[in-house]
């Protein structure tokens, strides 16, 4: 779907312009024996737990090459912000 999203959005959607309009979607397989999620999990710190899932979720996206922009420049902030 995202080969399609891009064609169509360099024009080569064949008629296929809706494309570009329609949203991302992803498939995240979780590793639960993965100690970070561990982590998440046992964090008493509701707002600690979100932080730590969403930075989570934002490595699987970089390491897929799918974080970009504003995203890119939050998931940095709050990278920063982590290891204070």
């Amino acid at each position: 779907m995202r080969r399609m999203k891009d064609m169509s959005a360099m024009g080569g959607g064949g008629g296929m312009s809706f494309m570009g309009t329609m949203p991302e979607t992803y498939n995240l397989v979780v590793n639960t024996n993965h100690p970070i999620i561990s982590k998440i999990l046992l964090e008493p710190n509701a707002d600690k737990q979100k932080q730590l899932a969403k930075q989570a979720t934002d490595l699987a996206l970089l390491s897929q090459n799918l974080l970009k922009g504003e995203e890119l420049t939050k998931f940095i902030k709050r990278s920063f912000e982590l290891i204070d």
